[in-house]
């Protein structure tokens, strides 16, 4: 079953950019109802293994706030 992102949040999702390794991040998916295959797991910290989000990032990732801003 897909992760749906719009029930991340962000604490989830700082916490899964802390994971080293892939039975890491499968059990805090677990710890948290999200169930993902270690392949998944890989595949995620493949992905972000070269992204940094600062905390604005993190924001809207998590959907507090906008991807853009009006000028």
């Amino acid at each position: 079953m897909p992760i749906n992102k719009n029930e991340l949040t962000k604490e989830m999702i700082e916490k899964a950019m802390q994971c080293e390794t892939a039975e890491d991040l499968v059990a805090l998916a677990k710890s948290e109802g999200i169930e993902i295959t270690k392949a998944e797991a890989e595949a995620y910290l493949a992905e972000m293994s070269d992204v940094e989000l600062d905390e604005n990032a993190v924001k809207k990732v998590a959907g507090a706030g906008t991807c853009y801003t009006a000028y």
